[in-house]
């Protein structure tokens, strides 16, 4: 950014100094002149380009950034979605309502088999997902 700051203002001076209807310049020095109006060129299109590198490498590393977090909210979510179905079981068991198997050994079975099928179902789901 410095060089920038210095480079670009410096092709507005040169170019006023090279305008042969000013006369600023001794006409004898123009190639010089010249020649340093091509290296401030050079070194203006330098820095746009490094400047354009720099940008378009933290726009890469912010993607894969971006990236990276969308696969830890997938692996965070799927869990999740494993751990619900115990507690959303238990929830609805532990109602005071009677329901099939209530005050039984069948609705023990019952939840303990649901907990269990519906955890290991999500898990499969999602390990064929590649979610976790």
């Amino acid at each position: 950014m410095r060089l920038r700051r210095v480079v670009l203002p410096m092709r507005e001076v040169l170019n006023t100094v090279l305008r042969r209807d000013l006369e600023i310049a001794d006409p004898a020095m123009q190639p010089f002149f010249q020649d340093v109006y091509d290296h401030v060129l050079r070194a203006s299109d330098w820095t746009e380009s490094l400047r354009d590198m720099v940008s378009s490498i933290l726009e890469t590393h912010i993607s894969i950034q971006g990236n990276r977090m969308n696969l830890v909210m997938k692996k965070l979510t799927s869990w999740a979605a494993i751990i619900a179905v115990p507690t959303a079981v238990t929830g609805f068991f532990g109602q005071n309502v009677p329901f099939l198997g209530f005050q039984s050994t069948l609705g023990l079975v019952l939840s303990l088999s649901m907990i269990v099928g519906g955890g290991v179902g999500l898990y499969i789901l999602f390990r064929r997902k590649e979610w976790i």
